[in-house]
Order: structure tokens, then C-alpha cells, then sequence
């Protein structure tokens, strides 16, 4: 049945040009309805747990970047674009892409830890791509470099390394590198016996990266020689070395490149940032310097006053003493005459201040390139060793003071006494590199390249060094801290009520007590019931320890301001959830008749609590 509709115009041309204004306003206003509606529908699609095909980002959004590092206009359109979807759709926990919806999930993520030292299931669903935040200084966008560079062979290391993260790095090198600098990219395998690892990656860059050739030792060689078998394969005219779970940033290539082209006895580094190892939140580095203490183990530490008196000095090159070793560039060349590595050390350790001594000994220069960035993912430890059990650190650290510190190799038996009388091999070869090469002494060295080292002056002094190095971590690697303290700035202070009760989340020990586990009990306005929130998500209780989310029950730890297990989310303050990223799971209470203690429980489970944050006062009242 066709109906027949007849609109009558009344008033004239000026109310008709305003019925159909109102009719192109309401087609507009539909559409942009529609857009958010699928917008809306493709959200919740990823809420429901189904992955987007699209590499997903997990970035320090603006407070990392620098202030012009986005169009004003631009940068308000989008804040205002966010808080109109944010009053479409409802809150959810920020960060999920961390969070364990399944025991498969908590088995790849358990697996992960155990195998590789960080948070794998993070890592896979990152996806090979990623947005970064640009951490270089502002000056750096301003800096020009020849349009012709010298070419580089990116050589990286791996033993039994995840193959998304080390994919993702190759990805990084290709995405943020002029094309025509890079040479080749060359992964040796040093004969990894995990997963299958070695056919999975060179069965992908066959298909999907041909520029990378993939090469493995014959045995397990250790980081050190595998790097000298890399770098006989190498063909280009600069070697740069990096680690196997890195994110390089933007335009990181071209000053390292433009130095060494400007002197070819430059061995220059670029700044580590900080890939977090249980959330992988990218965070930049402050500018800092590497150094060394009688102990033989490398440090950070600040850059002198003096190097940093005017802006400029910020994205200039700055001297170095040591490097980290993990990632750097030298002429190819220039790495053969100098010696390589030495290849009498086994495995890992000591190597990097071999190199940086040697460096600085024989005619070059170990600098920092300011506007170069590159992320590495710090692990709290590392999760193979020698083949046979060995010391590698100390053995290395032996054929370093014995080749390299004359005289001052007793200050370093006066910190190390137990090494005295181990074997460290033959070092006759490096001892004629050193006499070829015409090198300084290690007098030289400390008076010119770094008389901030100050000498044990005492036998206290050397007492309190070998007391402090006796602190470090069994096998002699301290545990990776930030490089400066703050001061906490606290954002909320508030008790953490369980919904409809009147029970909060208390320490069962007292306050001050590290390792106290957490239950809950009638909500009073007591010291172990107040909790302290910063602009870090860290939760504080009494001001003294941190909420730390290790293992299937949360505790109380010394804050140790790195994030991960503990940094906590929640989308609000009542009825919330309470997230710890890095363990992928929820806070929640367990069975009242076990003593109401609080637990960590995948978020999809309804043991997995609602809470509400409420401020404090002298008592707290249920819910109805």
C-alpha cells in the first residue's frame, strides 16, 4: 500500500532555507551517531576478550613527550574527542592488554617469566609493531646529519629469546631507520635449544624479512663470541650491536652514524631507555653516564655539571667513561684493529669495560649520543647461565684487571680477595694486543678519562667496598634500581572497603613488617587500614610499604619505585575493581572461615572482589 505524503511550505524562501538547514543538521548529527555507535560496538568486541588485528600500544601517552611535540589544536580535539566517548561508554580497567582472562593465558604469562625473565603474554599481544613516545630532547628534531652516512650491519644476539619480542625488535630497526643505512641485519642464534626458536624466526624473515640473515653457532658461545661470529659476517662499514628485547626510537641510526663518520675512533652508544619488564611501558631514561667501581662492576651515574652548561650540551656527545655494553656502534674496521673482543672470556660479563678500556687505553673515544634513544627491557634477573655452572663474571673480571690495570689490579684483590688465586686462563695474546696497539697505562686513564673515581684510601674504605660488593646478588649482578630517588608525590588517601560489607584490607602484621600478608576486618580508623596512593598507582600503606602483587597472595614490600607488580589500576572508586597489570590479575577475598585474607584472582572470576575506595574517617559504616 503506497501512501502519499505532500509537505506544505509555509512563510517563504526564508523558512524554507531553515527547514532544510534543520534537515542537513539532523543527517549530520545521525551520522556522527552512527560512526560512535560502531565505534562503540568494535570496543566492546575487543572488551569480550577477541584481539584486534591491529598492533596494539602501550605507551606513556603525553607526560613523556616533549611539550611541542604535538600540535596544541590538534592535542585538544583529541582530549575532547576522548571525554565524549568516555561519557558513552562505561569505565574500564586501563592497560587490559596485561590482563589474564584465562588459565591458558596465566600459563603462557608463568611460562614466560620462567623462560625469559619478563611478561610474555604482554609482549604476544603487543604484535610486532607499536607506537613509542618520543623521549629525545626537543632540540634533537632540529638536528640535520649528510644526506650520505656510512652503512650499518645491526647484529643482535640471541639464546633462547621469546620470538614475538625479538621479532618486534628486528620490526623497531626496520620501521625507524632510513632504508638506505641499513646494510644488513644479522640474528645469530647461539645455538638455541628452546621452542624450536631457530627454523620459526628463519622461516618468517625468509618470507617477510629478507634483509636479515640468520646465522647460528655450531655451539652455545655466550654472548661475546657469538657477537665476534656475527661481526665476521658483517660487510658494512659500521658494526652496531644491540640486544634481542629492544625498541629502537626515532631517528636513533643517524647520529650514531654521523659521529663515527666525523671520527672513525669514535665508539659511540645511544641512551637505554626503559622497557618494564612485567608491564613493558616504555619511559625515558634520564641523562646519565657510565662508570665502574673497584669491585669491577659497571654503574650509572650522573653526567659532571660541567658537561650540561647550556642547552646545546644536551644533544652534543658526551664523554663516557664506560658503557653498558648491550647496545653500540663502531666502524667495522676500527673493531678489527682494535682487537674485537677478547675472546678468552666466556659467556656474558666484564666485557663491556674490556672494550671501554681498551677504547680509551689505545687511541679512541667512548661517547654518548644524546639524540640517539633505544628502549631495553631491564629483567630483575637473567634466566640461563653458563653451561657448566661457571663464574663468568669473575673469570672475565680477572683477565680485565691483569691485561688492563697495572698496579691498580690490587685494589680490586682488596674488594675481591676471593678471586685472587682463580684461574682466568691465558692472556698472553691480549697482553701483545696491548703492547701492538701502543696503549696508555691505567694511571693514564684515571687522570684523563675518569678522575671522579676516588682511590680506597684506607683499609676501612676498602673494607666498606668489599662488604658492599659481598651485598650484591649471588653470581655478583645487583638488581637492576632506578638511577635517582624522588620524592613520593601522593595523590588519594582512602580505605579499601570490600562492597556491601564493613570490612577493609588491613596488614596482618604490623605496619612496618616486610612480607606481611593483607586480610580484612571490621573498617576503623587505623594506621593499617590507611592507604596512600601516588602518581606512580603505587599503593602505600601508613605511608611505608608498598601494595606488591607477587605470587597468588598480594603483600607488603619496600617500595621500589620501578611499577610493575607494584602498580595498581582502578576505574573508580566505588564498586571498582583493583588491577595490578603486571600479574595480570585482580585483587580478591578469599573464603571467610580461611580468615578473610585478601588474594590475587584472574579478574573474570567472582572471587575477583569489588571494592570501594573510601576516604578515611574515624569509622566507616556498611553498605546497605
Amino acid at each position: 500500500m503506497r501512501s502519499n505524503i505532500t509537505v506544505k511550505i509555509v512563510g517563504g524562501p526564508r523558512k524554507c532555507n531553515s527547514f532544510l538547514l534543520g534537515v542537513v543538521f539532523a543527517s549530520v548529527t545521525w551520522t556522527v551517531i552512527i560512526i560512535l555507535y560502531s565505534r562503540l560496538v568494535k570496543e566492546s568486541n575487543l572488551n569480550s576478550g577477541r584481539l584486534s588485528p591491529q598492533p596494539s600500544s602501550l605507551m606513556v601517552v603525553h607526560e613523556f613527550l616533549p611539550k611541542d611535540a604535538h600540535n596544541k589544536g590538534n592535542v585538544e580535539g583529541e582530549d575532547k574527542h576522548q571525554k565524549m566517548l568516555a561519557q558513552l561508554q562505561p569505565k574500564k580497567l586501563e592497560n587490559e592488554i596485561g590482563m589474564v582472562r584465562s588459565l591458558e593465558e596465566q600459563r603462557i604469562r608463568d611460562q614466560g617469566y620462567k623462560n625469559h625473565a619478563f611478561n610474555t603474554l604482554v609482549s604476544h599481544k603487543l604484535g610486532y609493531h607499536r607506537e613509542i613516545p618520543d623521549t629525545r630532547n626537543a632540540l634533537c628534531a632540529d638536528q640535520k646529519y649528510p644526506d650520505e652516512l656510512p652503512s650499518a650491519s645491526i647484529v643482535i644476539c640471541f639464546f633462547n629469546e621469546d620470538l614475538h619480542t625479538l621479532l618486534r625488535s628486528v620490526h623497531s630497526v626496520i620501521d625507524r631507520s632510513p632504508k638506505k643505512l641499513i646494510h644488513e641485519i644479522i640474528l645469530v642464534d647461539d645455538n638455541s635449544n628452546l621452542d624450536n626458536i631457530h627454523h620459526e624466526i628463519e622461516a618468517y624473515c625468509k618470507v617477510h624479512l629478507p634483509i636479515v640473515m640468520v646465522v647460528k653457532t655450531p655451539r652455545r658461545e655466550g654472548l661475546i663470541r657469538a657477537r665476534m661470529f656475527g661481526a665476521k659476517k658483517a660487510s658494512g662499514d659500521v658494526l652496531v650491536f644491540l640486544d634481542s628485547h629492544i625498541e629502537v626510537n626515532r631517528d636513533w641510526l643517524q647520529p650514531l652514524l654521523a659521529r663515527i663518520q666525523e671520527d672513525p675512533k669514535s665508539v659511540v652508544t645511544p641512551i637505554i631507555d626503559i622497557i618494564n619488564a612485567d608491564t613493558f611501558q616504555y619511559t625515558p631514561s634520564p641523562l646519565v653516564r657510565g662508570g665502574f667501581n673497584w669491585g669491577l662492576h659497571f654503574k650509572w651515574e650522573n653526567v659532571p655539571q660541567w658537561n650540561l652548561e647550556n642547552a646545546a650540551d644536551f644533544v652534543k656527545p658526551i664523554k663516557s667513561p664506560t658503557m653498558a655494553g648491550g647496545l653500540f656502534a663502531m666502524k667495522r674496521e676500527y673493531f678489527e684493529e682494535l682487537g674485537a673482543y677478547d675472546s678468552g672470556m666466556n659467556i656474558w660479563g666484564g666485557e663491556n669495560l674490556e672494550l671501554s678500556f681498551r677504547v680509551w687505553m689505545c687511541g679512541g673515544h667512548l661517547e654518548i649520543m644524546p639524540c640517539s634513544r633505544v628502549g631495553h627491557v631491564f629483567r630483575r634477573r637473567r634466566p640461563y647461565g653458563a653451561p657448566d655452572g661457571e663464574d663468568t663474571m669473575t673469570r672475565n673480571s680477572l683477565r680485565v684487571a691483569h691485561v688492563w690495570m697495572d698496579d691498580y689490579k690490587d685494589y680490586f684483590f682488596k674488594v675481591r680477595p676471593d678471586a685472587r688465586h682463580l684461574s682466568y686462563g691465558d692472556i698472553s695474546l691480549r697482553l701483545k694486543l696491548r703492547e701492538n696497539l701502543q696503549c696508555k697505562s691505567f694511571d693514564w686513564y684515571l687522570k684523563n678519562v675518569y678522575p671522579e673515581l676516588s682511590l680506597p684510601s684506607s683499609e676501612k674504605e676498602s673494607n666498606r667496598l668489599k662488604n658492599k660488593w659481598q651485598a650484591l646478588d649471588p653470581g655478583g649482578k645487583k638488581k637492576f634500581q632506578p638511577w635517582h630517588a624522588r620524592q613520593r608525590n601522593y595523590i588519594s588517601q582512602y580505605q579499601i572497603r570490600l562492597t556491601g560489607s564493613n570490612l577493609c584490607v588491613q596488614s596482618e602484621k604490623d605496619v612496618k613488617t616486610k612480607g606481611s600478608y593483607l586480610n580484612l576486618q571490621p573498617c576503623l580508623r587505623v594506621k593499617s587500614q590507611m592507604w596512600y596512593e601516588t602518581d606512580r598507582h603505587e599503593l602505600v600503606l601508613a605511608q611505608l610499604l608498598c601494595l606488591d602483587g607477587t605470587g597468588d597472595t598480594p603483600r607488603l614490600s619496600k617500595c621500589h619505585e620501578m611499577g610493575g607488580l607494584q602498580e595498581w589500576q582502578h576505574p573508580g572508586k566505588v564498586e571498582t575493581a583493583i588491577y595490578n597489570m603486571a600479574a595480570g590479575t585482580c585483587l580478591g577475598s578469599d573464603d571467610p572461615s580461611k580468615g578473610n585474607r585478601v588474594t590475587m584472582e584472574l579478574c573474570t572470576k567472582p572471587t575477583a572482589a569489588k571494592w570501594d575506595l573510601v576516604v578515611a574517617r574515624k569509622a566507616l559504616e556498611p553498605t546497605p
